[in-house]
């Protein structure tokens, strides 16, 4: 059989009207909108559905709401495909949380509200701090390494080879373009972003995610889960609430991530989530593995059309 693992996107990937013809079409995504409402005692769905884009987009909407649609693409795959099943999962940065409740080492409603705080905690760190982000493409990890030392920021996403994304304080970030520019990047790219997400300016969000992870009801998952921080799976509930913390200020490794998936015999991966980023990422990272991805009704018969055809 071949082993497959299970991807989740992160904050960026949300769009209004995610989730929204699964959960005209299928029951099971019908309850978990619902669910989800319910816990957290608001309408995220309809912020999920209808936005606006403004709304959405505020990280303490975002997170919970790709959280949720995530979950509800997991959910209607499970529908639709027989005897169903998955060895790994992984997760690019909030995705760490969905990859951690898919594999049952947290309830879904644990999740979402831990989710929630989380985006909370981070969006309260942006708005004390000015922080930007820049992508770089096409510069070798250790150039870029002392492009960042001398400008005093941080790496925040190994995403695949040559691609890149920096974090810090906005006037550094500029001068790491500059410096990034000089020294051969093809393009170093700011991005339009609310803060600095995985530096050391999110250390007071990086406080509370800890102290909300304490509280959190935690069992060891039931399949492999790969944390960003180190590229591996933690090997305890303790660990693995350490690496969720250490992500908070730390590089998501997730090019590394996906080449241990590779490395350990992992052939198959299914990007669970609005947009296909992490399908994208892996085109670069490894072109040898199938990649599938379900973030709608389409892609959902698709997937399940290509797995009757080559057996789960």
């Amino acid at each position: 059989m071949k082993k497959t693992a299970l991807l989740f996107a992160g904050q960026g990937a949300q769009t209004v009207g995610m989730g929204r013809d699964l959960y005209e079409k299928y029951d099971v995504c019908r309850q978990l909108f619902a669910r989800a409402n319910a816990v957290l005692g608001r309408d995220l769905q309809k912020i999920c559905f209808d936005g606006p884009e403004d709304v959405l987009t505020k990280t303490d909407n975002a997170q919970p709401g790709i959280f949720l649609t995530s979950l509800a693409c997991l959910e209607a795959l499970r529908s639709q495909v027989a005897n169903f099943s998955f060895q790994a999962t992984a997760g690019l940065s909030l995705g760490e949380f969905t990859a951690l409740t898919a594999a049952e080492a947290v309830s879904f409603e644990d999740g979402l509200r831990m989710v929630q705080a989380r985006g909370r905690f981070m969006q309260e760190a942006c708005d004390t701090t000015s922080g930007g982000m820049a992508s770089i493409i096409s510069m070798e990890d250790a150039a870029l390494i002392e492009v960042c030392r001398e400008a005093d920021v941080d790496i925040a996403n190994f995403n695949s080879p040559g691609q890149t994304v920096i974090s810090g304080e906005k006037e550094k970030i500029a001068r790491a373009v500059e410096l990034a520019k000089l020294r051969g990047a093809r393009k170093a790219i700011p991005l339009q972003v609310a803060g600095a997400y995985h530096s050391r300016l999110m250390i007071s969000g990086q406080v509370k995610v800890a102290a909300e992870l304490a509280k959190l009801p935690m069992r060891e998952p039931r399949v492999p889960v790969v944390a960003n921080v180190s590229a591996r799976p933690g090997n305890s509930v303790a660990e693995i609430k350490d690496l969720l913390t250490r992500q908070v200020t730390g590089s998501v490794r997730w090019s590394e991530s996906m080449q241990w998936l590779v490395a350990e015999g992992y052939t198959r991966f299914i990007e669970l989530g609005p947009g296909n980023v992490l399908s994208g990422l892996m085109k670069r990272i490894d072109k040898s593995v199938e990649m599938f991805n379900v973030c709608d009704c389409a892609s959902l018969g698709t997937t399940v059309s290509k797995f009757q055809e080559s057996g789960f």
